[in-house]
């Protein structure tokens, strides 16, 4: 069977999603009942710097086209700030959007904070206390829908709280669920624990769910990736006849040969994971419809839309420039087609 990296076709200059005036990221795509593609996002306004202006402004929203493919239109805000007293008040970010049965199941990034509201000019940024405070809040959480239009019923509380003295007691992000025939979940997501008074390295674990209202329990005591060989972050799952598989972004390039290109790992429970054969599912070098060839400054958040059981698209964050957040002027959501 050929790999996901060999069944890349030309990606649509025009298509995607993107906004003037906003940073666009986290591009999540579900068939919606009226046959159209809707596709839920995280924006905050480019007032505030790309990175790491998300974390205490960013909003999912939902953009909709009648194809895969786009140009996403957008629709409306999903998610928005809530007031700072609520867990995800602040910023919802990271969303992953799955349909089960007659339900919608928006897993999402939330983080709040206490302190005041940004505004452009006031040297916002990485060593701002409103920063420091947002990103040890940072909770995984579960909206749910009837309908791709909502109204959603956002959870009292994450879904994944942190966990004091484990691999996860700083924070919780990035959900990448499995929702089973019977409503069952795997949850993937990353977490970082404490180190004396900072945050740790990046690490990846695991929950599971008998059922996807809850509750969630982790189900490895360890991270599911050991942290000192596998430095990556952005996981997507998906059920096979074997058990499953992941595609996630390789933060050093050590696992697929390209730094912030992307692995493919198998497993066959799980909780315990390996590269697969060919470990480079996807490259940051994308060929577009009009013959162009690029090296994306950053090309991360990959997404598979499955249509009949097969993936038929890959959806990425993608930003311009050399490389890393820092160095962008703009960032939007690409779409991939794959070759039957």
């Amino acid at each position: 069977m050929a790999s996901l990296a060999e069944r890349m076709l030309p990606a649509p200059r025009e298509g995607g999603f993107r906004m003037e005036g906003y940073w666009v990221w986290c591009g999540s795509v579900v068939q919606g009942e009226d046959g159209r593609y809707h596709m839920f996002a995280s924006r905050w306004p480019k007032t505030l710097p790309m990175h790491p202006g998300w974390l205490v402004a960013s909003e999912i929203v939902r953009a909709v086209s009648d194809t895969p493919e786009g140009p996403y239109a957008f629709e409306e805000v999903v998610l928005p700030g809530r007031g700072a007293e609520y867990w995800d008040g602040r910023s919802t970010h990271n969303p992953h959007i799955v349909k089960h049965d007659d339900h919608y199941l928006l897993y999402y990034m939330g983080s709040t904070h206490p302190l005041a509201d940004q505004v452009p000019g006031d040297g916002f940024g990485l060593e701002d206390p409103r920063c420091i405070v947002a990103r040890s809040n940072k909770r995984v959480g579960l909206a749910v829908a009837k309908s791709v239009y909502g109204p959603w019923r956002r959870f009292d509380q994450p879904i994944l709280p942190v966990r004091p003295g484990h691999f996860d007691s700083y924070l919780t992000s990035n959900p990448a669920p499995c929702i089973h025939e019977d409503g069952s979940v795997l949850l993937v997501y990353k977490a970082r624990e404490y180190e004396g008074n900072i945050h740790g390295g990046m690490t990846i674990g695991a929950a599971a769910a008998e059922h996807w209202q809850g509750p969630y329990h982790v189900i490895s005591e360890e991270p599911i990736f050991p942290p000192a060989k596998f430095h990556i972050e952005d996981p997507f799952i998906w059920k096979t006849a074997d058990g499953y598989e992941l595609i996630a972004k390789d933060m050093e390039g050590t696992l697929c040969g390209e730094k912030h290109g992307g692995i493919h790992a198998v497993s066959s429970n799980g909780r315990d994971w390996r590269l697969a054969e060919e470990p480079q599912a996807y490259s940051r070098t994308v060929r577009w419809d009009d013959g162009n060839v690029q090296t994306m400054g950053n090309l991360e958040r990959p997404f598979l839309l499955f249509q009949n059981g097969r993936a038929t698209h890959l959806f990425a964050a993608v930003a311009d420039g050399p490389g890393g957040f820092r160095h962008a002027e703009n960032t939007w959501n690409m779409v991939i087609p794959l070759q039957a």
